[in-house]
């Protein structure tokens, strides 16, 4: 090719009609760099929309079995990656979590002394497995705990679901199990939260929760249980796995009625991503979020991964970085970006705030309540 000093310019462009032109050293045409193929334009599809959206609303994951699990393995990578478990960090971040509540499951039968003893162990190892992977988990109770995780590039680790047997009808436990960080109770299998509703103990516990700043969980709650709790609550109610009855009638899926109950009341429903309660397959999860969207509202629904607690998961879902594919199917049914964020996190933040809120109110206002199930029931457990 000839130097860039050869190129003939028109004697009209340097205005010099009067000189001969330069000798002409190569007539062939010159021809500037291949500049390769075009650019493409940005890819719009669905699921690129979805990992965009969730790099600006995460997902708050509301049920993990994760602790249980680790529980029982001699030996484990959650930074690197580890195919024992469901959801480890590469697939948490791949997944766009941003904030995880760790279920503690207690033992299906034994006393209360048994299960409290159960329920520390279990925040004892959740807490120990946090802090020995602090580069890329942060244990978090608030809402501006956990935008400060996400801020500082970790995910922000929730302690809770528990079952209310954790805390052996005492009100003093439940004030420890919360000073280690417990923030989610599951009120059910006690003899003050049950088939027939709260008891009077059943109710101070719940106001208890609320000035510490405790939410309940209602799934697998009577029904009885989840309206006395809508009345006595100050503070919103999540559901941490339940999804529409009126598509797959699970026990602990919700019929329309509780749903649009709950949905007034400013609660939170968790659809879970299993098998057993939403469906097969990835359509059959997000036919049960339109559904909860419809009857309770886009602000009381949420996701539930409930990966690492033995349940199966829909094909396209087998683990926590699948999330980005069913945000993406929902854009294709058309839910709006708002609708998404809404989903993914900003209904978490908003239950959260609203307990922190009620919380501190209810502290000024009342001390610690010394009330026992004897004194209020007049009964033991």
């Amino acid at each position: 090719m000839a130097d860039l000093q050869d190129e003939l310019h028109p004697a009209t462009e340097v205005g010099r009609l009067d000189e001969p032109a330069e000798p002409v050293l190569d007539e062939a045409v010159v021809v500037p760099p291949d500049p390769g193929p075009p650019l493409s334009a940005p890819d719009d599809s669905p699921l690129s929309r979805a990992r965009a959206l969730l790099a600006v609303h995460p997902v708050a994951d509301g049920c993990s079995g994760l602790p249980g699990v680790l529980r029982d393995l001699p030996w484990y990578d959650l930074d690197l990656g580890d195919r024992a478990v469901e959801a480890d960090l590469p697939r948490l971040r791949d997944g766009g979590v941003g904030a995880v509540f760790w279920s503690l499951r207690l033992p299906d039968e034994g006393d209360g002394g048994h299960a409290v003893v159960a329920a520390l162990d279990q925040l004892d190892l959740a807490r120990s497995v946090v802090a020995a992977h602090d580069e890329g988990l942060l244990p978090a109770r608030t809402a501006g705990e956990i935008a400060d995780a996400r801020n500082r590039g970790r995910i922000a680790v929730l302690f809770g679901p528990v079952g209310a047997p954790a805390m052996g009808d005492s009100l003093g436990v439940l004030r420890a199990l919360h000073g280690l960080g417990l923030r989610v109770l599951s009120l059910h299998g006690t003899s003050w939260a049950g088939p027939a509703g709260l008891t009077r103990f059943g109710e101070e516990v719940v106001r208890e929760m609320n000035r510490l700043g405790v939410l309940p969980d209602l799934t697998d709650a009577s029904a009885r249980t989840v309206r006395r709790v809508l009345d006595v609550s100050r503070t919103p109610v999540l559901f941490s796995r339940s999804a529409a009855r009126a598509l797959r009638p699970h026990p602990a899926n919700l019929p329309d009625d509780l749903l649009a109950e709950v949905g007034a009341a400013g609660g939170l429903c968790l659809v879970p991503l299993t098998a057993e309660q939403t469906g097969p397959a990835l359509r059959d999860v997000a036919d049960h979020l339109d559904h909860v969207r419809r009857t309770a509202g886009p602000e009381c629904v949420g996701l539930s991964g409930t990966y690492d607690t033995g349940a199966a998961h829909p094909q396209e879902l087998p683990d926590t970085s699948g999330y980005p594919k069913l945000v993406a199917e929902l854009l294709r049914r058309g839910w709006s970006e708002p609708e998404v964020g809404l989903l993914t996190w900003g209904n978490i933040q908003r239950v959260l705030r609203g307990a922190d809120f009620t919380a501190r109110a209810a502290r000024h206002r009342r001390p610690p309540s010394t009330a026992t199930l004897t004194d209020l029931d007049g009964t033991g457990r």
